[in-house]
Parts: C-alpha cells; sequence; structure tokens
C-alpha cells in the first residue's frame, strides 16, 4: 500500500441533456443520469446508485482485507445495500444505509470468527467512515454443506 494522503480524481462531462460521462485514469467511462424519482431515464448508473454501490463494494474489499489478516477461510460474500434518501431540515441527504451481507464459509470454520470479521470490515470500510449517515449491517454467515 501507498503512503497517505492518496488522491482520487474522476472528471465529469454533460451538457444541458443527456448523459454525463464520468472518466477517472485507466478506466473505461461511466455513463450517468438522474434516477427516474428525479425525471431520469432510470436505466442509468445515477449519483445515489453509484453512491450506494460504493458502500456495498468497499464493505466486500474492506472484508477481503480483514480476512487475509485473520486466515479466515471463506468461500463468497454477497452484499445488498440499501440507501435512504430523505429530506432532512429542507436538505435532500442519505439518513441510512442497510448493509445485508452473507457470507459463504467452509465447513468446520469458526462463525463467531466469522462474524466478527464482517463487523471489523463494517467498521473499516472507508466509505462508510466518510459518510454522514450512519450505516447499519445486518450480518449472516453460512456453512458450506
Amino acid at each position: 500500500m501507498q503512503d497517505f494522503p492518496h488522491l482520487y480524481t474522476v472528471t465529469a462531462a454533460g451538457g444541458p441533456d443527456g448523459d454525463a460521462i464520468l472518466e477517472g485514469a485507466a478506466l473505461p467511462p461511466i455513463a450517468s443520469a438522474p434516477p427516474a424519482e428525479f425525471g431520469g431515464p432510470g436505466d442509468r448508473w445515477s449519483p445515489e446508485m453509484l453512491l450506494v454501490a460504493a458502500v456495498a463494494d468497499c464493505f466486500i474489499l474492506s472484508f477481503r482485507a480483514v480476512a487475509k489478516a485473520t486466515k479466515l477461510p471463506w468461500d463468497g460474500l454477497e452484499c445488498a445495500v440499501s440507501g435512504t434518501l430523505d429530506r432532512v431540515e429542507k436538505v435532500t441527504q442519505f439518513t441510512g444505509f442497510e448493509v445485508r451481507a452473507t457470507l459463504r464459509v467452509p465447513r468446520g470454520t469458526d462463525e463467531a470468527k466469522a462474524r466478527a470479521a464482517m463487523e471489523r470490515a463494517e467498521r473499516i470500510c472507508l466509505v462508510t467512515n466518510s459518510l454522514k449517515a450512519q450505516a447499519h449491517l445486518d450480518a449472516i454467515v453460512e456453512v458450506s454443506a
């Protein structure tokens, strides 16, 4: 890992109508538009969906790092995140994120250790640590047959 601070730069370009195009160095462009709830087409990634996706992605990548550091065996992790957008004191903002994560582990794995690793991943996720809204983890550990 590189020393801190890290700098991440994204450019966005768009006109009065149509998609905004998001680009980052060495990354494929992403077309973005407002979600259907804000009058957009609803068939493109929106800032709202990208933020919720970042929470899910960060949880999985944080868990991967924790599992590696603790030598926890695991077979797979699925993470579904719901973000609630609301108006608070006349300001539109995310007020919460529900993270439902299901971890599959091999038979014989210490389930308490697996759950602790998931809880640690939630605590160290840099995306949720950077947000005003609180994230809540619903952790499920499944033992493979």
